[in-house]
Parts: structure tokens; C-alpha cells; sequence
């Protein structure tokens, strides 16, 4: 009994932050049961916002297995990377309006999504149900944009200055950050544009009346799959060996052969592809479209891999789950002007705990 007080005292005396946490936790969860009981809450709002915090939370970790790559590879912190997000979304949304819109507007009020003239969302009518075509292609344009895009900064800014000062290459990325974010403001406007319109079917979810649009479940098929596909590549090919190879110590990767420039070069392409593709689902689940969009989520992503470790592909994933759940969650207790505060205190409280991360900053997973 007295060695069970004597460590039970020690871990309050050395740990008192997490037993702080620990200690909020169970408030929450008893302050929630006390809603339910209530009547306050029900179940179903529960799943409600479980459902929008996973939508949201699959978005910021497809970002963020790019921005976790790069990091991991390239010991980089691109502040940029939410620019790739809304360069993405733009070059596909321009690409669906194009097809969905041909031969009832004019080629340039399309191309400008709404921004001037009748290219709007009534007419366009642009959704995975009335014009499939245009968001199939359409989405495999912000995937190859955010790719290209990604590809010729590295070669055109940050490659030049790889080796040297770390600040003046993350100073850089600010400055391609604000040059991109600009110029995309200059092109389309600095309004919050409708894209996506006509009726969209929905889909119930027998035995919690939980609803899912049209576009939700594409988003979440599209934003698994893509993850299924990172992993297959890291686990199963040499070039993902390469990639875990330099994660793990880049010199010796060299000594031993492998291609780094290679391997850097489809790290930009891949990395910059999810990210475009995580950009043009954002915008198909929303259903608007901003200049800013990017910059909006960039805390967020890099809340996310933070949250699961700096370096690990899983954890970005993982922590972009926890993030989304977190922000809709706290609608429960606080206003939804605060969520994102909400979803930073989650990280706060897990790396108090967990300093490394939810997967303990493993580089090559």
C-alpha cells in the first residue's frame, strides 16, 4: 500500500501537465455523458460531427503526407505548401468548369470559375453526379498542377539553395508563399466563390440516420485510396525503400548508390500531387473556392505532422484525423469561431504527453 502511495505521489510530483490532461479528459467525457443524459446532445449529433471532422481530417492529412515527405527527405519546412493546395484546386476547378461548361459560356469567364461574367455554380452546374467527366479530369489536373508546380520551384528556388542556410531557405518558401498566394488573388479575385451546384443524392447510413453527400463519399474514397497508394509505394517499391533510405540518413543513402536527386525529385512530384489533390477535394466538399484557401489550412497541416511526429508519412495521417475530429468536436463546448484554437490545444496536450508525436517522429514511417 505505502509503495503504491509512494509512486502514485511521484507521478504526480514529476508528471503534473499530463496529470493535468488526464484530468480535463475526464472532465469533458463526464461533462458529455451529462449532455447526452440530458438531452442536450444526442447520438446523432455525435456522429454528425464525427463525420464532418473525419471529411475535414482526411483533407489536412493527404496534405500533410506531402509536407511530412519533403520534411523527412529534405529536412525542409515548406511554407509554400499551402500555396500548392489552392494552385491545385484553382487548375482543376478552371479544367472541370472548361468541360462542364462548354458551348453555354464564354472559354475565359469558365476558365475564371465564377470570378466574372456566366460562369457561375447554377449554370455550370459542376458535381460528381451531373458532370462526372469534369471532376474526374478535373481532379487529375490538380494533381498533375500541384505536382508540376511543386517540381519547378524545387528547381527554380529551393535547389540552387539546398546545402546551405536552413533560415534563408524557409524565409524563401514565405516569399514563394506570398508570390503565389498574390498572384492567384490577382487572376481570380479575393472573394469566397460558389463552385460546385446542381442537386446532389445523398446516402443514409442504416441505424443512425447518419447522412453522406455525393461529394463527401467521393472525397473520402478518393482521399483513402490516394493514402493506400502512398503506402503500397513506400512499403512495396525501391523507389519507396529509396525514399525511407534517405529519411533515414541521406549521406549514407548516397554512399550507397541510390539516386538522392531521383528520389528528391519524385518526393516534389508526389508530395505536390497530394497536395493539389487534397485542394480540389476541399473545395468539391465545400462547394466554394478562395485565393486564401490554402493558407487557411496551413496551420492545420502543420498541426497535423507535428501531432504525428515531424518525419512520419502514418502520423500525418493519423494526426490529420485527430486534428478534424478535434475542431468539429469542440463545437460541443465552444463556439465554431474557436475550433481552430480547439484542434491546436489537442496537439498542445498530446505532445505534453507524447513530445515526439503520436508515432514517436519516425522518420521512414
Amino acid at each position: 500500500m505505502a509503495d503504491t502511495y509512494s509512486r502514485g505521489w511521484r507521478f504526480v510530483a514529476e508528471r503534473p501537465l499530463e496529470l493535468l490532461v488526464w484530468a480535463v479528459g475526464a472532465a469533458l467525457l463526464v461533462d458529455l455523458f451529462s449532455k447526452v443524459t440530458a438531452g442536450d446532445v444526442t447520438a446523432l449529433t455525435i456522429a454528425l460531427f464525427l463525420k464532418d471532422g473525419i471529411v475535414i481530417g482526411l483533407v489536412i492529412g493527404l496534405a500533410g503526407i506531402g509536407l511530412s515527405m519533403t520534411y523527412s527527405i529534405l529536412n525542409f519546412a515548406n511554407f509554400a505548401h499551402g500555396e500548392y493546395l489552392t494552385a491545385g484546386a484553382f487548375a482543376g476547378w478552371a479544367t472541370t468548369y472548361l468541360i462542364a461548361g462548354i458551348g453555354t459560356v464564354s472559354a475565359g469567364d469558365l476558365f475564371l470559375v465564377g470570378v466574372s461574367g456566366g460562369a457561375d455554380a447554377g449554370t455550370v452546374g459542376a458535381s460528381v453526379f451531373s458532370t462526372p467527366v469534369a471532376v474526374l479530369v478535373g481532379f487529375v489536373v490538380a494533381i498533375a498542377f500541384g505536382a508540376g508546380l511543386a517540381l519547378a520551384l524545387d528547381r527554380v528556388v529551393y535547389r540552387p539553395m539546398r546545402g546551405g542556410n536552413a533560415i534563408a531557405l524557409l524565409i524563401a518558401s514565405i516569399g514563394v508563399a506570398l508570390a503565389l498566394r498574390y498572384l492567384l488573388a490577382f487572376v481570380f479575385g479575393t472573394s469566397r466563390t460558389g463552385i460546385t451546384g446542381g442537386t446532389l443524392p445523398t446516402y443514409l447510413v442504416p441505424g443512425v440516420d447518419l447522412i453522406f453527400s455525393a461529394h463527401e463519399l467521393a472525397l473520402v474514397v478518393a482521399a483513402l485510396a490516394m493514402m493506400g497508394g502512398v503506402h503500397v509505394l513506400l512499403r512495396r517499391t525501391k523507389l519507396g525503400k529509396a525514399m525511407r533510405a534517405m529519411a533515414d540518413n541521406t549521406d549514407l543513402a548516397r554512399v550507397t548508390g541510390i539516386p538522392t536527386e531521383r528520389v528528391i525529385r519524385a518526393t516534389w512530384i508526389i508530395g505536390g500531387g497530394l497536395t493539389g489533390a487534397a485542394g480540389y477535394l476541399v473545395v468539391l466538399e465545400t462547394g466554394t473556392i478562395s485565393f486564401d484557401y490554402g493558407w487557411t489550412l496551413l496551420l492545420l497541416i502543420f498541426a497535423a505532422v507535428i501531432l504525428g511526429g515531424i518525419g512520419s508519412i502514418y502520423g500525418a495521417m493519423l494526426g490529420g484525423l485527430t486534428i478534424g475530429v478535434a475542431s468539429t468536436l469542440s463545437l460541443l463546448w465552444i463556439p465554431s469561431d474557436f475550433t481552430s484554437a480547439a484542434a491546436f490545444a489537442v496537439m498542445i496536450v498530446v505532445l505534453l504527453t507524447k513530445p515526439a508525436g503520436l508515432f514517436g517522429g519516425v522518420t521512414t514511417a
